[in-house]
């Protein structure tokens, strides 16, 4: 009896048995970590899906967590600067730059809005690499899958072909579901968009809208009375519809541009969790699309 009890003891605890303890720095690198990884992978992120991934305030659990993962997935981009001090509080190498338990999402995504130039604080809370909110194009989600595939086949190259076919699996999804989303969304085909921040410009690349401007006139910086009247102008000027206002941020503005113009405000999560509904990285899309179609 004692044997059976130690060869259990001895199964549960092997290398090859054991999940990867993975930390993500959104609830949407967990979705997707979770398409891919299955039942090889225990996932949390350190942010909540309704919650300005800009403001996220580093706390003494976070390190704690990142002191026992096998994995860190990060957004990339400067967006998750919060997280280079948790890592290096950690002191846990193999999740450090370069090693291989450190994935960087953004790795081979086609980056929009690299600003060119002298920068400066002047221009606001200005991403000198570019826009980070790459995953809100369902087609960046399949090079975000492919990094975290990656990934962890260098943790568990005895798994490679089961992360392999997660991998396929989850980019068919997104193929199909690219089709229905398109097909509900095109009546919107080549309508101009107003935004509050700058988050929206992959999402309407994806579906062929046309961000003309933010209600922040700089990025993080709340709109002024000029600002509001010049987008209230513009909009009557370009027959614009459609304010997107994630939902943690403020809509007053937004709301008083509406009622003076004939445009809609739609308030959306921009990540898995911000609502119920979008539960996970296809629900977010599913849930996204269906709110702006219905308006």
């Amino acid at each position: 009896m004692k044997k059976i009890f130690l060869i259990l003891f001895v199964l549960c605890h092997s290398p090859l048995l054991a999940k990867i303890n993975i930390i993500t720095a959104s609830q949407d690198l967990r979705s997707i970590t979770e398409f891919v990884g299955k039942d090889e992978v225990k996932v949390e992120s350190l942010s909540n899906g309704n919650f300005d991934l800009h403001m996220i305030e580093p706390r003494p659990s976070m390190v704690f967590k990142l002191k026992k993962a096998d994995m860190v997935v990060r957004i990339g981009l400067d967006l998750d600067m919060w997280m280079d001090s948790l890592i290096n509080a950690a002191k846990n190498e193999k999740i450090f730059y370069g090693k291989e338990g450190y994935v960087d999402a953004s790795v081979g995504i086609e980056l929009m809005q690299k600003p060119q130039g002298k920068i400066d604080a002047s221009m606001g809370d200005i991403h000198i690499f570019g826009n980070p909110h790459y995953w809100l194009n369902p087609e960046n989600g399949k090079i975000i899958a492919r990094n975290i595939k990656d990934g962890l086949i260098r943790l568990k190259p005895e798994k490679k072909e089961y992360f392999e076919k997660n991998y396929s699996d989850f980019c068919l999804k997104i193929d199909e579901k690219m089709k229905e989303w398109k097909s509900i969304i095109n009546p919107l085909k080549e309508k101009k968009i107003i935004t509050y921040h700058n988050s929206w410009v992959y999402f309407a690349k994806a579906f062929n809208m046309d961000v003309v401007a933010n209600i922040e006139p700089k990025p993080g910086i709340p709109p002024n009375a000029n600002h509001i009247l010049y987008l209230i102008n513009l909009i009557k000027e370009k027959d614009v519809h459609i304010i997107l206002v994630d939902n943690f941020y403020p809509t007053k503005a937004a709301m008083e541009i509406a009622n003076k113009t004939k445009s809609k405000v739609i308030i959306l999560p921009s990540s898995v969790g911000g609502e119920k509904e979008a539960k996970d990285y296809i629900s977010l899309f599913d849930f996204i699309i269906k709110k702006i179609s219905a308006n």
